[in-house]
């Protein structure tokens, strides 16, 4: 593994053990940073300082799943990039996890793999045969959410099949979007 996403990976175990939990919104409080809905039209979320003070704002629209991974993403910039947030003036996501060619939005997503799946849940759906949709089905995420997991695991050790993921997935209303709803089409296996 890489020492940067080694780096992201402790960061964001760290604060799993520190604040006993895995869930977002509980993560957002205990840091201190105010969680807004907006009802944007382009975009899903958005991360900015403002008088030093963070702030993040979710898309309103979106369903529950969707939420909790934006706010686990811009809680990755929280954590591991607020000084260039400061320089920046913020971060805007249009394409939420957008991986091409992009440093801090490729580490703000390990965080949110990391933040939101246990290693012990999903070796626990791997051990059971679950398939890549079955898992990210079970786990309430999406798959290319947890094909950046896997990643994570495969760099630890552990004999898992690497499995793609879209440069630009998760961008609002792309037609062919696999996401937990819907179940589940393309069927692939996970030990190697």
């Amino acid at each position: 593994m890489s020492m940067k996403i080694e780096r992201v990976a402790r960061t964001a175990d760290g604060l799993v053990r520190r604040l006993g939990t895995r869930d977002p919104w509980a993560v957002a409080r205990e840091l201190g940073v105010e969680v807004l809905p907006r009802a944007f039209s382009r975009q899903n979320g958005a991360y900015k300082l403002i008088m030093r003070n963070p702030f993040i704002f979710i898309r309103s629209d979106l369903d529950e799943v969707m939420s909790s991974i934006v706010l686990a993403h811009e809680l990755g910039h929280h954590c591991l990039h607020r000084r260039e947030a400061e320089i920046m003036g913020g971060f805007q996501e249009f394409n939420l996890f957008s991986l091409q060619n992009d440093r801090l939005e490729y580490e703000a997503n390990v965080f949110a793999s990391q933040l939101l799946l246990s290693d012990e849940a999903v070796l626990e759906c791997v051990e059971l045969g679950y398939d890549l949709q079955e898992t990210a089905f079970a786990l309430r995420s999406d798959v290319n959410l947890l094909a950046l997991k896997l990643d994570t695991l495969i760099a630890e050790g552990h004999l898992l099949l690497k499995h793609p993921h879209a440069g630009r997935y998760l961008a609002p209303g792309r037609e062919g979007d696999v996401r937990p709803e819907d179940g589940g089409a393309r069927r692939a296996g996970f030990i190697s």
